[in-house]
């Protein structure tokens, strides 16, 4: 198949296969493999505004401390493509490693927090790698 060999090459995978792992760069150590930032993304549809000042005063700086990095806390979001529709806030926060986002979100200090913001809205988080397993994509460090 023409274009094939030269993606083979290009990528370093076969057509159609896909390298499991974090993406190996020339040089790099294991530990710098190893360290891919993990994004939170979420829906957050209010149900009930009386814990939404508390929360977004005290979590912001909260979130920060413990590594995070608010990329987006917005309703302005737009459907590009598919059936669900977006619902409320849009939240994308970055986070160093997973074990970060993870240790924050299980978090004494975060607890009391997150169950006032999941007894007043519907919410959907999801924790997304910042990788390629196809090893192709040119992603920012």
């Amino acid at each position: 198949m023409p274009g094939a060999e030269k993606r083979e090459k290009r990528t370093g995978l076969k057509t159609g296969h896909y390298r499991s792992g974090p993406p190996q760069k020339a040089g790099s150590t294991r530990e710098e493999r190893a360290s891919v930032k993990y994004y939170m993304i979420g829906e957050v549809e209010t149900t009930d505004q009386s814990w939404v000042p508390d929360y977004v005063r005290n979590v912001t700086g909260m979130v920060e401390r413990w590594g995070g990095r608010y990329l987006a806390r917005t309703p302005k979001a737009e459907k590009v493509e598919g059936e669900r529709k977006p619902v409320g806030i849009m939240v994308i926060v970055e986070w160093p490693t997973k074990e970060a986002a993870t240790a924050f979100y299980e978090s004494e200090e975060y607890r009391p927090y997150r169950q006032r913001r999941l007894a007043g809205a519907k919410n959907e988080f999801v924790l997304v790698a910042g990788e390629d397993v196809t090893n192709t994509a040119q992603i920012p460090e």
